[in-house]
């Protein structure tokens, strides 16, 4: 069952719920389209499953009904550039839900996406797991990501026209200049990322953590630390460090840490549903189901 639903700012986004009637509901915001043909081979050269959203989907829908859409395509399509804040995320989240008839569901977000679940999960009782890939619970990279995403919309401002990533010659990880790297996006698409940095300026993640209830898992990839050059700022968001610095902490509050480990597990290869859904798949039968 797929519906188009009107979000907070009059844009549209397309949602799906897939599996068995009565099931407990999965909400995966990072369901991507699947690609073919010339871009799917693009994406396989950065490590990218051009099939991510339904190989998610089908991995979890025996079990689990899958709430799914593609949050960030959709915002990368319809950009919110001065109200995409944590606020405006929960309640476009809540209002999929809503839509869709879903009353309690849990939660899975990667990246950005993931620190969207937390801040959902602080503003509504309706989370029955919330799982966070790819950013940490604990002394997550707010200050880091906001000068990241100030340098990106700077560059933006002052570049040309983007260049298609499928129109560039050989690009791949390994012949990347990561220190001259082209913006892919326009000043309205980076904009946004701005805008919600900018609203956790004064957020505290140490400071809520006693309003988080529900079963919790956190992971990385054991690899998953990028050093930006001086054009973005040159922070280290460093998310595997910081989940194992905290973990013994993140633990005694109740959540469930797992550092994914592999060949250049980096916070790319960490997202791919062949490597997330064998731990994210069991730990949701057991504190969802509640399967021995």
């Amino acid at each position: 069952m797929d519906k188009m639903i009107t979000l907070s700012d009059g844009s549209e986004i397309k949602a799906g719920l897939t599996g068995p009637p009565g099931a407990p509901v999965f909400m995966l915001p990072v369901a991507k389209a699947s690609v073919y043909g010339q871009e799917a081979d693009h994406l396989r050269l950065w490590g990218v499953d051009p099939e991510l959203g339904e190989h998610f989907a089908d991995g979890l829908r025996d079990k689990f009904q899958v709430l799914y859409f593609d949050y960030e395509g959709h915002r990368l399509h319809q950009p919110n550039p001065l109200d995409l804040t944590a606020s405006s995320i929960a309640q476009d989240l809540l209002t999929i839900a809503d839509k869709m008839n879903v009353s309690k569901f849990s939660y899975y977000g990667y990246s950005w996406l993931a620190l969207a679940g937390l801040q959902l999960a602080i503003r509504t009782d309706r989370l029955e797991s919330l799982v966070m890939g790819g950013f940490p619970p604990l002394d997550g990279p707010y200050t880091e990501m906001l000068i990241v995403t100030n340098h990106t919309f700077q560059m933006a401002l002052n570049q040309p026209a983007p260049v298609d990533p499928v129109e560039q010659e050989a690009t791949t990880p390994e012949a990347t200049d990561w220190d001259n790297i082209q913006i892919q996006m326009v000043p309205e698409q980076t904009r946004q990322f701005v805008t919600l940095y900018e609203s956790l300026s004064d957020f505290r993640d140490h400071d809520i953590q006693h309003l988080l209830v529900m079963p919790r898992l956190a992971f990385a990839g054991e690899q998953d630390k990028i050093v930006y050059g001086d054009n973005f700022g040159g922070v280290t968001v460093d998310i595997a460090g910081k989940l194992l610095a905290r973990q013994s902490l993140l633990e005694q509050l109740g959540w469930e840490v797992a550092i994914l480990k592999g060949d250049n597990m980096d916070h790319t290869k960490a997202m791919q549903p062949e490597n997330v859904l064998p731990v994210l798949k069991p730990w949701l039968i057991r504190h969802v189901l509640r399967e021995s």
